[in-house]
């Protein structure tokens, strides 16, 4: 296992333990931080939005077109903007750093 590191909008950070294999978002959830996940990872929707930390952007399998057409319809979006449940962590993502999108973001 491995750490994510989780920032909120309210400025405080989390890390919390990933799982190898489970989808980012997923993780993020079982915490109980705060990302609304509506659709639970079919990528149906873009309520896990989140920015990844730019040293961490290239080490993520690209977005596909339907994450990125998801992307797009968010108001504020940047260039590492992701959907965390097309993240899948696994071990070389150990130390991965997210910053929760805000709502509406």
């Amino acid at each position: 296992m491995g750490i994510i590191k989780v920032n909120q909008a309210d400025g405080t950070s989390r890390e919390i333990e990933g799982v190898e294999g489970w989808r980012v978002m997923e993780v993020i959830r079982a915490h109980g931080l705060p990302i609304e996940a509506i659709c639970g990872g079919a990528c149906a929707c873009a309520t896990c939005h989140v920015e990844v930390e730019p040293e961490w952007a290239e080490r993520l399998h690209p977005a596909r077109d339907d994450e990125e057409a998801l992307l797009d319809t968010l108001p504020a979006t940047g260039p590492t903007s992701r959907l965390s449940c097309q993240i899948i962590w696994e071990e070389h993502l150990d130390g991965l750093e997210v910053t929760l999108a805000g709502e509406g973001a």
